[in-house]
């Protein structure tokens, strides 16, 4: 592990990224975080039941944070004991975790390796972490990921239940996760499409625009649109890119 720090710590150095930066390089816009956590709404209202359900259990202070795939900040929690810590660190949601963004860190170790990563303060690079003690592991889908889960504090008292927390956590948020995917397809599997609103999903899967969509079906735009908005509410889904996602989960497209 020491060397693949060290190789991040140099990637760090060959871009140029300060260990002084007072805070993340990269954060995504609000409509590109709205649409972020659109596509990602399951895997955060799972997290949000596994924090309730876990924090009443809790005798330190702990952070949790989850990401997406590339490790944009989707949520967090923490107790109230580090909040001048979170603060300080400027750890906010829609920030990047990415080694360019932010330095070597535990998320940005768990995606460069694909592996669970524990991550002591001065492993980080940037100065904004120097305080944390980190556990970062990716949160698998039938083997891909779909994002990661870190698990932080700054209390080296809490070690015994800070290792209990990263072992049990992880598990339970992907059992949890599958569970309440596989009943939502369950409900979803009764939807009824019609033909019509069906050749318009074929479209979107293919990735056409509505009005590439009126062109091909010889209709107007704004029909597309009426269909699309249909389409939507019947799939329980804010966007096309959820949509397509979602005809490919629940093999609505041949």
């Amino acid at each position: 592990m020491e060397k693949k720090i060290l190789a991040s710590w140099q990637r760090c150095k060959s871009i140029g990224l300060s260990k002084d930066i007072v805070f993340p390089v990269i954060k995504v816009t609000p409509q590109q975080f709205k649409v972020i956590c659109s596509q990602n709404k399951m895997l955060i209202s799972t997290f949000k039941t596994c924090i309730t359900e876990l924090k009443a259990h809790l005798t330190g202070a702990f952070l949790f944070l989850l990401t997406d795939a590339q490790g944009i900040l989707l949520d967090i929690y923490y107790n109230k004991d580090i909040e001048q810590h979170v603060k300080q660190s400027q750890i906010k949601p829609s920030m990047s975790f990415a080694v360019e963004s932010c330095g070597t860190n535990a998320v940005s170790m768990a995606m460069d390796t694909g592996e669970s990563i524990y991550i002591l303060p001065e492993q980080h690079y940037c100065s904004l972490f120097k305080c944390w003690h980190c556990f970062c592991t990716p949160i698998l889908m039938n083997n891909k990921i779909i994002g990661y889960l870190d698990i932080s504090t700054i209390n080296t008292q809490m070690k015994k239940e800070f290792v209990a927390i990263t072992k049990i956590l992880p598990s339970y948020l992907i059992d949890k996760y599958k569970k309440q995917l596989n009943q939502y397809i369950i409900d979803m599997s009764s939807v009824e499409l019609t033909k019509r609103q069906m050749e318009i999903l074929t479209l979107i899967t293919r990735g056409l625009s509505a009005k590439e969509i009126a062109i091909a079906l010889k209709i107007k735009e704004c029909t597309v649109d009426y269909h699309k908005k249909v389409l939507f509410e019947k799939l329980n889904v804010n966007s096309s890119t959820e949509a397509a996602a979602m005809a490919a989960r629940l093999k609505l497209i041949p």
